[in-house]
């Protein structure tokens, strides 16, 4: 057999009625859907529940699945410590879905646990489930920092590897929607919150999962979303099939979102595999940015690609543009993969004896040296999108009246502890943001006594 269904829920601990004292009645419609999808799941009788969940172990570039036979967890951390939960692993899906991973070249397994009790956005979907029914085995799977179409090609393994044992299995992406819908809400209000949700929703209802992988990581930031990479690897476990989207519920009344949705799976289709759809799109869209860019970017571009691929930086050219041949100045590289950035490194002030030169270090050191990242690879370099910053001389500012963040990039500088921050960055707003993030990057504390800067960029994509 294959998956028989999969469904979408929310996991406020409040739900539960010893955490909520009361205030689970102001989501009675998310209570009503839950219990309904816990009937269903009862009528399938599952041998297997794979439940992902944004708040097991998380990585940036690991997808963890819990190792083992048995966990247990409970609420401790909400107030509720005799509200207790166990449940037994598949360790045979498991075992296989972590071999099948590795043989894609999915960063995906069993390796790093940190902490083994059951989390709560593991935990609220069983506390309904249970209700019904109890014959059941797990797969606990917890998202990560890496691509949505990464996540999406996971979800494909669960799909084959449930085909491949011939058991009943549903999958239940556990995740909430934007925590930015109300000022009072847990992080305030943003427009994106409330935008969120009305798209995702919108994809929830009419199962075009192409949608999750269109979402712009820095738009979902702002809309403070936990669930979307959870909901991807459900989408991943449809890919190819014909499903019955419904969506039960949705509310925010705390200023998060909590949808209900639920997906039986009826049959094949091949228009379905959405991963072939934007990666097709993906493709065409660098092909236009290629045939389009200018000597900047192209010389970020072939100075990495030919030092991955041979292994020795590429000549200077000489037929720049005399400003990249006789210009000094700082430059920073950023290179980004998926919608994700994938490496940046920059020189604030000029450290060799052209802009052309400042680009050809900063790239390979972009692609290579950022230590938030693995170096690239080759299979990499054709899906890498660039950006070349070259960055204006920098004068002393006294005020934050001074900045204006989508103009001017900044320097905090206290002794030798000194960040800077680029102009013009998604999500970055005010002058205050952009001066905090400043100082988090530098170590230095909003209370010491500072020195700022502001600066110009010319930005080549």
């Amino acid at each position: 057999m294959s998956i028989i269904s999969t469904y979408v829920v929310p996991h406020p601990p409040l739900i539960i009625s010893k955490i909520g004292r009361g205030q689970e009645i102001k989501i009675e419609k998310t209570i009503k859907a839950y219990n309904e999808i816990a009937k269903r799941i009862a009528e399938i009788k599952p041998d297997t529940i794979v439940i992902t969940t944004p708040h097991s172990i998380m990585y940036s570039d690991y997808i963890h699945i819990s190792p083992g036979n048995f966990a247990k967890g409970n609420f401790k951390e909400f107030g509720e410590p005799d509200v207790k939960f166990e449940a037994n692993y598949d360790e045979e899906f498991i075992k296989i879905l972590s071999t099948l991973a590795e043989e894609k070249d999915i960063p995906a397994g069993v390796l790093g646990e940190k902490k083994k009790s059951l989390d709560h956005g593991t935990m609220i979907p069983l506390y309904f489930i249970n209700k019904y029914f109890k014959d059941y085995k797990i797969v606990r799977i917890a998202i990560s920092g890496l691509s949505y179409i990464e996540h999406y090609n996971f979800g494909k393994c669960i799909s084959e590897v449930s085909e491949k044992l011939g058991k009943k299995v549903v999958v239940v992406a556990s995740g909430d929607l934007s925590h930015t819908l109300k000022e009072e809400g847990p992080y305030g209000y943003t427009d994106e919150g409330p935008l969120f949700d009305k798209e995702i929703t919108e994809a929830f209802a009419s199962g075009n999962f192409l949608k999750f992988l269109n979402f712009d990581e820095e738009f979902c930031e702002i809309a403070g979303e936990c669930g979307l990479r959870s909901f991807v690897i459900m989408a991943g476990a449809l890919d190819g099939k014909e499903i019955r989207p419904e969506i039960l519920s949705y509310e925010g009344p705390f200023g998060v979102g909590y949808a209900v949705a639920a997906y039986e799976v009826i049959g094949e289709n091949e228009q379905r595999h959405f991963d072939e759809i934007f990666n097709k799109k993906e493709n065409e869209r660098l092909k236009s940015l290629l045939a389009n860019e200018d000597e900047y970017v192209s010389l970020a571009r072939k100075t990495l690609e030919g030092f991955i691929l041979n292994n020795k930086k590429i000549e200077k050219p000489n037929n720049l543009p005399k400003e990249m041949l006789q210009h000094r100045a700082g430059v920073f590289v950023s290179l980004k993969m998926n919608g994700q950035l994938r490496g940046c490194i920059g020189t604030i002030s000029p450290t060799t004896d052209s802009i052309a030169e400042e680009i050809m270090q900063n790239a390979i050191s972009a692609g290579l040296e950022d230590p938030r990242f693995n170096p690239v690879s080759k299979k990499e370099l054709s899906k890498l999108e660039y950006s070349v910053d070259v960055l204006g001389d920098a004068e002393p500012i006294s005020s934050l009246e001074e900045l204006d963040p989508k103009r001017f990039g900044v320097i905090v500088t206290l002794g030798r502890k000194r960040g800077l921050l680029l102009p013009n960055l998604e999500g970055i707003n005010t002058a205050e943001e952009q001066v905090d993030i400043a100082l988090k990057k530098a170590g230095i504390s909003i209370n010491e006594k500072y020195n700022m800067e502001r600066f110009e960029v010319i930005r080549h994509k």
